[in-house]
């Protein structure tokens, strides 16, 4: 996704490090016109630009259609974007390519899981030094009900205790928070649950949220740092 693909590429490096010690291959799908990166559209979306989303989703689907047929999974790491492709990409695109592709993709931690679960998941993992992680939700982790790989995904570590943050949304909401005629509302809504139990962590607990709106939000009104879930395995792979 643009977000961890420019601003955060340690998580992409990371996501591929562990499914590699995993024994997985990665493959980096490309645009078939080899202009600009995909993306999911989800920008355009949020400020009801549909037909540019559209033709974003209609690049993504032909870049990643051979796969797909192939029966390869669509892993991907942030949430609003991995699961445009299992909804919006859908209704932008009605048909059996898109309900195909919705059926392959999946967030790195539900791959991770679905490989567990299959008895297929080979991945040596040590404990860390912390032994306490903070987790909190992206809202469309909670919508698409999948929260529950993310704290098993965490749950592989060793010694490691999952405790999830009971909060709504951070208050970012993609572009939302940083507008300054709605930053008042935002810190509201982060300071209603998730900042004060960000705060009231022992500084060795790990914080993770896999959004990174959650991630930005939680750097701005804490000080604390935030981390993909990605990240944490990679530093406790064995």
């Amino acid at each position: 996704d643009t977000f961890n693909r420019w601003f955060e590429p340690e998580n992409g490096l990371a996501a591929e490090r562990v499914l590699a010690a995993a024994g997985y291959h990665v493959h980096h799908v490309q645009a078939l016109d080899g202009g600009r990166p995909l993306c999911c559209g989800r920008t355009f979306l949020s400020v009801g630009l549909v037909d540019e989303a559209r033709a974003e989703a209609r690049r993504m689907v032909s870049a990643l259609a051979p796969w797909v047929e192939a029966g390869v999974p669509i892993v991907g790491l942030e949430p609003a974007c991995l699961l445009a492709l299992r909804d919006e990409f859908h209704a932008l695109l009605p048909g059996a390519e898109t309900q195909a592709l919705a059926e392959r993709a999946m967030l790195f931690e539900e791959f991770l899981m679905r490989e567990q679960a299959a008895g297929r998941l080979a991945l040596a993992l040590k404990p860390l030094a912390e032994k306490r992680a903070l987790l909190h939700g992206h809202c469309h982790q909670k919508a698409f009900g999948v929260m529950g790989s993310v704290a098993s995904a965490l749950a592989l570590v060793p010694e490691l205790a999952v405790e999830a943050i009971e909060s709504s949304c951070c208050g970012m909401a993609g572009a939302f928070g940083y507008e300054a005629g709605h930053y008042d509302v935002s810190m509201k809504m982060a300071e209603m649950s998730l900042l004060p139990a960000v705060r009231q962590a022992a500084g060795d607990t790990l914080i993770v949220a896999d959004g990174t709106s959650c991630r930005h939000q939680v750097a701005d009104g804490t000080g604390r740092e935030a981390v993909h879930v990605a990240r944490v395995l990679e530093r406790a792979l064995a």
